[in-house]
């Protein structure tokens, strides 16, 4: 491991540059499925056809998503976020929907009787019920887009891609080691916390844990 040590300021910079988009990505499908998911959880029909259609984007090809946005945002990492945010839509809106339906209604009409009005009650009631669901959500949603944000460095939007991609094109097993282990532990790291998160949300509401 010669390159390595010589290169550290550059390994940050690029995961910098891979968490920017990780974040930025999962913290805009949160946004748009949090509203998306309570919406549709109480409407059965609907919240079938748009985890049919989100499934749908989540299986079309990372690069061909990132090619068919290039033409509207260009290159760099505006179309990076925007296909990571539409990766993570399925993921997130299922397990939201399924966190708000698996409320017991009993618990919603006593909230309904004491005059918690619908606001109050998905505030104060349902989104703590439903949150070790939706951290659930986000564990997948993060180790996922990690992975698939690698790609990203094709379209010139950064992360730890770009260095795995000049170790192929160089024939440099090092570059090519070194950015896909990074990836691998920051996948691990963020799978381990929001494991633990979601265990120990699941406890205090007296779940059983996975």
């Amino acid at each position: 491991m010669k390159w390595v040590p010589k290169h550290l300021d550059r390994l940050f910079e690029a995961l910098l540059e891979h968490l920017y988009l990780v974040f930025s990505s999962v913290g805009i499908a949160l946004v748009i499925s949090l509203i998306v998911g309570i919406w549709a959880a109480r409407r059965p029909r609907s919240f079938a056809a748009i985890v049919i259609f989100t499934g749908i984007l989540f299986a079309v090809p990372s690069l061909a998503l990132f090619a068919l946005l290039i033409p509207i945002m260009g290159i760099g990492a505006a179309p990076a976020i925007t296909g990571l945010a539409a990766y993570s839509l399925m993921i997130l809106i299922r397990n939201i929907g399924m966190g708000f339906q698996a409320i017991p209604r009993d618990i919603l009409e006593a909230a309904d009787g004491m005059g918690y009005g619908t606001a109050r009650r998905i505030w104060e009631v349902e989104l703590p019920l439903a949150m070790p669901y939706i951290v659930g959500g986000l564990r997948i949603a993060m180790v996922t887009v990690i992975g698939i944000a690698t790609v990203a460095a094709y379209i010139n939007a950064g992360g730890l891609g770009v260095i795995i991609f000049e170790g192929i094109d160089q024939r440099f097993p090092e570059k090519i080691i070194t950015g896909g282990l990074l990836t691998s532990f920051l996948a691990l790291f963020a799978d381990y916390c929001f494991a633990s998160f979601e265990k120990l949300l699941r406890r205090r509401s007296g779940g059983k844990v996975a």
